[in-house]
C-alpha cells in the first residue's frame, strides 16, 4: 500500500495537535486535548496488523480488491489532512569536513535514542516531531517541564535507588530524569514501541538489551517493558559509558563533564563522543536532539531529587507522608476556596486546601487542620529554616492578619504549593520571607 493506515492516524495526529497548540484555549483544555490526542496516535502501530487481520478473514477474491480500497480511502485521508500539517523541519546543514578521528576503542553496542525511536525525520513524534510543543498538565508543575505523574514515577524509585547505587557519578535522580526524557515513564504492554523497534521505558533496541537486560527482580525474565529490569540494565549501561568516558579523560581524547558526556552517549551512542572528544555537535541531531536532550535532564535533576526523597521513604516519617500526598496532585489548577481534608474540590485546590488534604492523609486521617492559612500558623511550633525537614509547613505573604500563603517543604529548598488563580500545584524554591511551623 503506498499508503498505510498507520500513517493515516500519526498523521492526524499531528494535524489535530498543531490546531490544538495554535488555538487559544486555557491551558487546562489544550492539556485535556493533548493527552487525547496522544492516546490516539499510540494505537497506530497496531493498525496495519488489525487491518492486515480483517483482510486475511475475507474470501480470498475479496482480499485484493479489498486491499486497494483500503489504500484509496488512505491516500484520500492523507490528501485531506495534508493542508492542516505543519511544514516540514528544515534539512539539516551540510556536515562540516572534520580531519580523521584516531582509532575508537571497542565499546559495547549503543545506540542512538532519537533516531532509532523516531527516525531521521522525526515523523512519528507527535506535533510534527517539534517534541517542545507537546503540553502536559505537568508542564508547569517544574522548573523542568513535561513531568510525568508522580503515580507513574513512585513504581520506579525502589530500582531508580538501586540504580543509582551501582557506581560513583550516576545517581538516583540522573537516571529518573532520564527516564523521563526517553518516554515517560510508560511501560507494560501497552508501551509504546519505536517504529525502528526501541521498546520499553528505557527505549532499548535488541543488540543492547540482548547485552544488557537482565532478570533484575527474580521473576524469571527478562522483561524490556517492566520496571526492574530496564532500570537496573539503564543503570550498567550508563556506569559502563562514564567509566569508559572517564578513561578517555585521563588519555586526553575526551574533554568536558562526564555526566554531561554520558548522558549525550545514552542518546547517541558512546561512540559519537570518542568521535567529538566531548559532547557530539555539528551534526544536525546532535545539535538539535542530543544537547537539547542532555540539557533537560540536568535540568530537571534538582527537580527528581526533591520528588525521590519523600517518596524513597528511608526515614518512614509523617513528614514524608504528608509531602507524597501534596505531590499526587502536582500539575491540579488552582482554585479559590478549593479542596479539605478529602481532596480536591471545584476542580482544585488552594494553597491551604492542599495542607489541609496533605497533613490529613499524610497523618492517617487523624490531624484535621483548621481551613486557612491565617488559621494554620496557629498549629504546631515555629522552628528556623535551617532546621526545616520534609512535611513541616511554610508560611508566607505577610499581611496584617497574618500569613496570606502556606506551602509545604519537601527539602533541598523547595516546596510544594498551590500558589495562584491561573497557576497549578507545583515544586517551587521556598520564597524569601516564609517562616517554618512543624506540625508533625
Amino acid at each position: 500500500m503506498a499508503v498505510d493506515p498507520a500513517a493515516v492516524i500519526v498523521a492526524v495526529a499531528t494535524a489535530l495537535g498543531g490546531l490544538v497548540q495554535g488555538a487559544d484555549l486555557p491551558a487546562p483544555v489544550k492539556d485535556q486535548a493533548t493527552q487525547a490526542i496522544e492516546s490516539f496516535q499510540a494505537t497506530a502501530p497496531a493498525t496495519n496488523q488489525q487491518v492486515d487481520d480483517v483482510i486475511g478473514m475475507l474470501p480470498e477474491q475479496l482480499q485484493e480488491p479489498a486491499k486497494q480500497a483500503v489504500e484509496g480511502a488512505s491516500n484520500a485521508a492523507t490528501d485531506a489532512i495534508d493542508p492542516y500539517l505543519p511544514p516540514p523541519p528544515p534539512e539539516p546543514p551540510a556536515p562540516v569536513p572534520a580531519p580523521a578521528p584516531p582509532p575508537v576503542v571497542e565499546a559495547p553496542p549503543f545506540r542512538d535514542t532519537y533516531q532509532d525511536a523516531y527516525g531521521d525525520d522525526g515523523a512519528d513524534i507527535p506535533f510534527g516531531g517539534d517534541a517542545s510543543r507537546a503540553v502536559t498538565s505537568f508542564d508547569a508543575a517544574f522548573p523542568g517541564g513535561n513531568i510525568a505523574p508522580i503515580g507513574s514515577i513512585a513504581v520506579f524509585v525502589p530500582w531508580f535507588n538501586k540504580a543509582g547505587a551501582l557506581c560513583d557519578g550516576i545517581t538516583p535522580p540522573i537516571i529518573a530524569a532520564l527516564y523521563n526524557a526517553e518516554n515517560g515513564f510508560r511501560y507494560g504492554p501497552t508501551a509504546p514501541v519505536s517504529r525502528t523497534g526501541a521498546r520499553g521505558p528505557g527505549q532499548f533496541m535488541p543488540g543492547t538489551w540482548e547485552k544488557y537486560g537482565k532478570d533484575a527482580d527474580g521473576d524469571g525474565k527478562a522483561d524490556i517493558l517492566g520496571v526492574a529490569d530496564p532500570v537496573m540494565a539503564s543503570g550498567h549501561l550508563l556506569c559502563d559509558m562514564y567509566g569508559q568516558i572517564e578513561e578517555w579523560k585521563r588519555q586526553g581524547v575526551v574533554q568536558g563533564d562526564t555526566l554531561d558526556l554520558t548522558l549525550a552517549g545514552y542518546n547517541a551512542g558512546v561512540d559519537a563522543v570518542r568521535r567529538a572528544g566531548g559532547m557530539p555537535s555539528g551534526a544536525y541531531d546532535y545539535e538539535h536532539q542530543t544537547q537539547p536532550y542532555v540539557k533537560k535532564i540536568r535540568d530537571s535533576e534538582a527537580v527528581f531529587a526533591a520528588i525521590l526523597a519523600p517518596l524513597s521513604g528511608s526515614d518512614g516519617s509523617i513528614g514524608s507522608k504528608v509531602v507524597e500526598a501534596a505531590l499526587r496532585y502536582l500539575g491540579l489548577p488552582y482554585v479559590w476556596g478549593g479542596g479539605n481534608i478529602n481532596g480536591p474540590s471545584g476542580g482544585g485546590f488552594d494553597c491551604s486546601g492542599l495542607t489541609s488534604y496533605a497533613v490529613y492523609s499524610g497523618t492517617s486521617d487523624t490531624l484535621a487542620l483548621p481551613r486557612t492559612s491565617e488559621t494554620q500558623w496557629d498549629i504546631g511550633v515555629e522552628i528556623p529554616m535551617s532546621e526545616a525537614r520534609p512535611g513541616d509547613l511554610l508560611f508566607g505573604n505577610w499581611q496584617a492578619g497574618g500569613p496570606g500563603h502556606v506551602a509545604i517543604y519537601i527539602g533541598n529548598g523547595q516546596m510544594v504549593h498551590a500558589p495562584q488563580t491561573g497557576d497549578v500545584v507545583k515544586i517551587a524554591p521556598v520564597f524569601d520571607g516564609m517562616k517554618v511551623r512543624r506540625i508533625v
